[in-house]
């Protein structure tokens, strides 16, 4: 893993975790100042600056994180598992999403349903190639199929994060189905 990757990574769990990683605060939103955060990297012996910040946030092949407009202000975008509003819209999903797992947790989640354990919200995905990516970060891989225009339509609510993962609060055992692909 490059010094980038690793870079990349403390950021991530900074921004999504553990901002006192890096001896900094996030606002309400997700927002942390981009100054205090380089210090703060700095502070804990890597090396940072602004430009291999704005280098991490524009390579990232998963779009984890985004500036405000005069980049004062960083955030990352879904994954969270500290309590901020990331402001995210509402939006009407497809008629199916998906959602890779390992198949070592498919009996727990075939009896109490897709829960977004340690995160704010369970991530779905538009398309089975990106769930199969997922799924077989956590093993052998099952994707499942979720028939989020139904959950919608039952009153569920999902959102979109700036990246393109489908978010939403859970997703009941009546409402997916494994598929193989």
């Amino acid at each position: 893993m490059g010094s980038l990757d690793k870079l990349s990574v403390f950021i991530s769990l900074v921004l999504r975790h553990k901002p006192d990683a890096a001896y900094i605060t996030l606002d309400e939103h997700g927002w942390a100042n981009v100054e205090e955060l380089l210090n703060g990297i700095n502070n804990t012996g890597r090396k940072i600056d602004m430009e291999i910040l704005e280098k991490i946030v524009a390579t990232d092949n998963k779009q984890r994180y985004s500036f405000n407009q005069d980049k004062t202000l960083i955030r990352a975008n879904q994954g969270h598992s500290i309590p901020v509003d990331v402001e995210l819209e509402e939006h009407e999903p497809p008629e199916f999403l998906y959602h890779g797992t390992a198949a070592r947790f498919l009996d727990s989640i075939m009896n109490e349903g897709l829960k977004p354990m340690s995160r704010l919200y369970v991530h779905l995905s538009k398309d089975t190639e990106t769930a199969l990516k997922v799924g077989k970060r956590h093993g052998d891989p099952v994707i499942l199929r979720i028939h989020s225009r139904d959950m919608y339509n039952d009153g569920y609510k999902f959102y979109l994060s700036e990246n393109g993962v489908w978010l939403t609060k859970k997703v009941d055992v009546r409402y997916f189905e494994v598929i193989n692909d």
